[in-house]
């Protein structure tokens, strides 16, 4: 199976365990139509040892994307938190999906790195996703796995304030792969998020992208409607897999999600912030 990943030095092709460096950048890659873009990953023939750190696969100057209230499940878990149940419940059966900008490349959060909750919300959970990453021409150029860390206490007082509950530092970490397109014959994947604190479970929830009520190519049709991505765009894509109102995320919390052929990514949970 090839993978892509990224070092300090640039992208790298994981052939089944055997590591080959690219001249392109992932912005080169997502710049290039899906068919041109795989004949240079499938020609990779630089080989080098394998990394001692992965960064997180995007480059510095791409852009995130997420969408919400795409399983029902996060459906009913926005309406539990919001004081205006009803807009969730018709973002849901609407046909124009809920798309927000998350964050900036730069500022994406590598496996095994930590990640942020804010100080001044008292309610936090993470986000188990698939992340779509696209290409220039609106083709879906491969699978990531992600957490898109949310307050849903920001959330709930206002819908207004969706950019404060999902933008800022820290709220947002890769896998350390991306699974090429054509390595999935089916693009189903199972998808768990468990929470650890002081080495006992706190949470833990299972779902799959199967129950999503949008395809993955309407989510990106939406994406690209008026919106072109000349350098490509990471697109998560909502969670199936939403904690009661009983808990919330603390600091020196371990989150583990798991995504069967796109990896686990696994952060430690800090405060930024102020207060």
């Amino acid at each position: 199976m090839t993978k892509i990943l990224k070092d300090s030095a640039g992208v790298v092709v994981d052939k089944s365990g055997k590591y080959f460096r690219l001249s392109h950048s992932l912005s080169d890659l997502l710049a290039m139509s899906l068919e041109e873009a795989k004949s240079i990953v499938e020609s990779a023939n630089r080989e080098i040892p394998e990394s001692t750190h992965w960064l997180a696969p995007v480059d510095s100057g791409q852009e995130v994307w997420a969408c919400g209230v795409t399983y029902l499940r996060s459906k009913v878990g926005r309406m539990e938190e919001s004081d205006i149940p009803d807009l969730y419940s018709r973002v849901y059966d609407a046909d124009r999906p809920e798309i927000f900008y998350k964050t900036a490349g730069w500022r994406v959060i590598a496996n095994g790195e930590k990640v942020g909750i804010r100080k001044d919300s008292g309610w936090d959970v993470p986000e188990g996703e698939v992340v779509l990453v696209g290409n220039a021409h609106e083709e879906i150029f491969g699978y990531a796995v992600g957490n898109d860390v949310s307050s849903r206490s920001i959330e709930g007082e206002n819908t207004l304030y969706l950019p404060q509950a999902k933008a800022y530092e820290k709220a947002c970490s890769l896998g350390s792969w991306i699974l090429p397109a054509w390595e999935v014959s089916e693009a189903v994947f199972p998808i768990s998020v468990k929470v650890e604190r002081s080495g006992k479970v706190e949470f833990s929830g299972e779902s799959s992208s199967s129950q999503l009520k949008r395809t993955f190519a309407d989510l990106m049709h939406w994406m690209y409607k008026t919106l072109p991505m000349p350098h490509g765009v990471f697109l998560f894509t909502g969670t199936g897999v939403v904690p009661d109102a009983s808990f919330t995320l603390h600091e020196g919390d371990v989150v583990t999600i798991a995504a069967g052929p796109l990896g686990t990514l696994v952060n430690t949970v800090e405060y930024v912030a102020k207060g």
